[in-house]
């Protein structure tokens, strides 16, 4: 009985010796395939770090201000009893715009103007007696004191009359009409925008460290989200003698020719101030810098050793200016290293690549994205 106890035990242990040694052969043919296993290359595209001259150059973000501008408000209250423009007119300095009910004034004026004439008639009679030694001088000072007193009222009246005949203060392009006839008008209600638009302004600031290279008469170049690949050339026209308290920084404004009247008040742009000299910069795509907290990093690419292939291996830069797609380096690569283009965000410091720039969209000086 105990022999077959035993023999079964041993056919038992026999067994699990059998299974652990196949189990024991299937993981280290694993452990061989992993250490053998080589993954396959990561497809990116390249570009390679070239040496260029820039113009140096400043930018910013702008908006677009009227030479001239105001919304047209009476300076009195009344009822328009006459519009005499059209809404998006173009008018002159002068040309009537909204009429205001004058009866009154008028017909207080006439009555007024009545006073004057008897006035002068009493000032005149009093002068020629005087000569006779009939009146006294009191009394014709006083009747000369009643005349200009009774010409005040006569001009307050056309005064008022006159500020109820609202015309254009300059020449420009009206807005959409906001009144009509027979309504009545508070002061300060707005009648109509009138813009003066031959000539605009872009005003933008910038950081308080670019001032001292500041100054009136550069150039600046503006573009707009509403006119894809077109630029507008104006000049540096004012600095803010002041610097904002918040923000510490300098308050520009730029003079636009805008004959063509495409740039409109309230438009958002992009502000670039150009300096005369330019500068030798290492230019790479944007697309090539991967941005992180603790800096700037590009892959570039280096040949394996002993292989054809080509492995991407990180290196920490510090960028500078920006020109459309590209960006300067200022430290970390050299005039003709190989950098990733494209797909930088799937790589790890050291993984094998292989290049292919056939669909990757080309960077540009002066982009203009199809859907922008």
């Amino acid at each position: 009985m105990k022999r077959k106890i035993f023999t079964a035990i041993a056919i038992v242990f026999a067994v699990f010796l059998v299974l652990a040694g196949v189990k024991a052969l299937q993981i280290h043919k694993m452990i061989a395939f992993g250490a053998a296993f080589v993954p396959p290359p990561e497809t990116v595209a390249s570009a390679t770090v070239s040496e260029e001259k820039w113009q140096d150059s400043l930018t910013a973000i702008g908006s677009i201000t009227a030479e001239q501008g105001v919304t047209v408000s009476p300076e009195i209250a009344g009822t328009v009893s006459e519009i005499d423009f059209e809404s998006g007119a173009t008018v002159a300095k002068g040309d009537l715009l909204v009429r205001l009910d004058t009866s009154s004034e008028e017909a207080q004026l006439r009555a007024v103007e009545a006073q004057v004439e008897l006035a002068r008639l009493n000032a005149e009679r009093t002068r020629t007696l005087l000569a006779d030694k009939t009146v006294s001088q009191s009394e014709l000072d006083q009747a000369e004191a009643t005349l200009k007193q009774n010409q005040a009222n006569a001009d307050n009246i056309r005064a008022t009359i006159d500020k109820k005949t609202i015309r254009a203060p300059f020449a420009g392009k009206l807005g959409i009409r906001l009144v009509n006839l027979g309504e009545l008008l508070d002061v300060g209600k707005p009648v109509v925008s009138l813009q003066s638009l031959s000539r605009v302004f872009a005003d933008f600031s910038l950081p308080q460290q670019d001032l001292a290279r500041l100054k009136t008469g550069l150039a600046v170049r503006i573009s707009s989200d509403s006119y894809p690949g077109r630029t507008f050339d104006g000049t540096l026209t004012a600095l803010n003698p002041d610097l904002d308290s918040a923000t510490r920084s300098v308050t520009s404004q730029a003079t636009l020719d805008n004959n063509d009247q495409s740039l409109r008040p309230g438009m958002f742009v992009r502000v670039e101030v150009l300096f005369p000299e330019e500068q030798t910069v290492l230019a790479i795509p944007a697309t090539a810098v991967l941005s992180a907290p603790f800096g700037d990093s590009v892959y570039v690419l280096e040949p394996q050793a002993g292989t054809t292939n080509l492995v991407a291996r990180q290196q920490f830069i510090q960028t500078g200016l920006v020109h459309g797609d590209f960006v300067s380096v200022e430290s970390g690569l050299k005039a003709g290293d190989s950098v990733v283009s494209a797909g930088v965000f799937k790589l790890r410091n050291g993984v094998s690549v292989q290049v292919n720039n056939t669909d990757t969209p080309k960077p540009s000086m002066s982009p203009n994205p199809p859907n922008s």
